[in-house]
């Protein structure tokens, strides 16, 4: 049998790196995770105003793009040298809304180099407090507010762990263009925006109301700003308070127009979104009941650079695809137990499943970690309906609230899961990346397999690659004698590729010796 060559992971103490592409700036954060410390290395970060560009159409303008891949393509000179597993972008909100999001994904991928994900609302708001509670640890119980461009993400937690994370349609950048896009900063605009947030955060009074927590912090953008604004008035600690808020919003009114606006310590990229975020603050103060915001240190970035530290070293204790330890493996078994999977037999095509793909693809763990995710996941919608129970699995992988995971991989994942049987038709297009075909192909192979739903052996069958989009399946003449039904079901599968012309599949029964 063909040994499996896993790549090198880097060693333990190597610098890494997490992109937060937000809707007001993308950041660029290099550090190392070493002996339980956080060691910053590198910060840039440089204003974009992505979420400036999309229009009412949820289109993302070129100009804003454009904006945005230039900063890639100058963090992408920063990280020469780094490997793929070092690195890792994620994009919020503004990402999130756009309806060309997977064009100018193609785009961000190839300016910056690295793979971009785009992560939901609640994922942003755990990678938040992952960030806050390395960088800040506390045994109190805390609200943790991050106030971006585009969405605000709000969370609960204790320790290391949240208890509770939501995140909110409303930032600093959108509220400035619908409340003061002209740039007058009046009281009835002001007036206008607190109300409008209200209502945007009006869900959340009761869970996060001051009676469950002790102490509240700001991370970073908006909160981080007033902060330092807060500092340059004389105000040494940084707090935000209801009073000073009021003090800062009364010096907008006064100066009329945010020309004119003139605050110690505002710089030029954030004056045109203060009122926004002043406005969001207020809010938060007078309907939450914090009477003392103060800065947080870390961030989602921070956060990024944490749990990436904590996959790669599940990778190191693991084989190269278990990752044992990855979040994203307790997130998985907790889906299971919601939908009452049949784990036996998942744990039979996920060993059969990871078995082929390895032959097809030594090398390459990441796909067989997807892989083995949506073997794991891929009967999940037999609770919904038995009759095209592989649509409904894909679905519910696809729009889940999947903590660990980003939508990117959600999505990924459940393409895979889709495609474990039926006709290949509708993934056609998807078929043109040979990872892709060889997932789905190694997944519907183990699905036939195990249709008996009893013991099998994984390496009755082996898959070759023969040339770039074709494959070769082998067995034993013995083993092809004793299992018929088996046999013509994956001629049934040959037929099926056949048809499709994305991927070529054969059988050879051969007398050679497997085991």
């Amino acid at each position: 049998m063909r040994r499996m060559v896993t790549p090198a992971l880097p060693a333990a103490e190597a610098p890494l790196a997490a992109i937060d592409m937000g809707s007001n700036s993308f950041r660029l954060e290099i550090a190392r995770v070493a002996r339980g410390r956080y060691e910053r290395i590198d910060y840039i970060k440089e204003t974009v105003r992505l979420g400036g560009g999309l229009d009412a159409n949820g289109q993302l303008g070129e100009e804003a793009a454009e904006r945005g891949l230039t900063t890639l393509r100058r963090f992408a000179t920063r990280l020469q040298g780094f490997a793929p597993a070092q690195v890792r972008a994620v994009a919020t909100q503004t990402l999130r809304e756009a309806k060309n999001r997977d064009a100018f994904l193609l785009r961000a991928q190839a300016a910056l180099g690295f793979s971009v994900e785009v992560i939901s609302g609640r994922e942003e708001a755990r990678l938040i407090y992952a960030g806050v509670a390395r960088l800040q640890p506390s045994e109190r119980t805390r609200l943790v507010i991050d106030i971006g461009g585009r969405s605000t993400e709000m969370i609960l937690g204790r320790g290391d762990e949240p208890i509770r994370a939501e995140s909110f349609a409303v930032g600093s950048v959108s509220l400035s263009m619908r409340h003061f896009s002209s740039g007058q900063l009046t009281s009835q605009a002001f007036r206008e925006a607190q109300v409008a947030a209200g209502a945007e955060l009006e869900e959340a009074l009761q869970p996060f109301a001051a009676s469950h927590w002790q102490e509240a912090l700001g991370s970073s953008g908006t909160a981080g700003a007033v902060s330092q604004l807060l500092i340059a008035m004389g105000h040494a600690d940084g707090a935000i308070t209801p009073d000073r808020l009021r003090a800062l919003i009364e010096r907008c009114i006064a100066a009329g127009h945010v020309d004119k606006l003139e605050l110690p310590g505002l710089k030029g990229d954030r004056k045109p979104v203060i009122a926004g975020g002043l406005a969001l603050l207020y809010t938060f103060a007078a309907q939450f009941g914090i009477e003392r915001l103060l800065p947080a240190k870390g961030a989602l970035r921070q956060g990024v650079i944490v749990e990436l530290h904590e996959r790669l070293a599940a990778q190191r204790l693991g084989d190269g695809t278990a990752s044992r330890g990855d979040r994203r493996d307790a997130t998985v078994r907790d889906i299971q137990r919601r939908f009452d999977a049949d784990t036996a037999q998942a744990a039979r095509v996920r060993t059969v499943a990871l078995a082929l793909y390895r032959d097809l693809a030594p090398d390459d763990d990441e796909g067989a970690r997807e892989l083995g995710w949506a073997a794991d996941l891929h009967e999940i919608g037999l609770a919904i309906s038995h009759h095209d129970h592989h649509r409904h699995s894909a679905y519910l992988v696809g729009h889940l609230d999947a903590p660990a995971f980003s939508q990117t991989e959600q999505r990924q994942i459940a393409a895979i899961v889709l495609g474990q049987r039926g006709g290949l038709r509708k993934l056609e297009t998807a078929l043109s990346d040979k990872r892709f075909a060889r997932q789905v192909l190694a997944l519907r192979v183990a699905v036939i397999k195990c249709h008996a739903r009893g013991a099998v052996d994984a390496r009755a069958l082996h898959l070759r690659a023969d040339g770039r989009d074709r494959a070769r399946l082998s067995f034993s003449s013995e083993w092809a004698a004793a299992h018929p039904r088996t046999l013509y079901l994956l001629e049934q599968e040959v037929e099926a590729w056949s048809k499709s012309g994305a991927y070529g599949l054969t059988l050879r029964a051969s007398p050679e010796d497997w085991t």
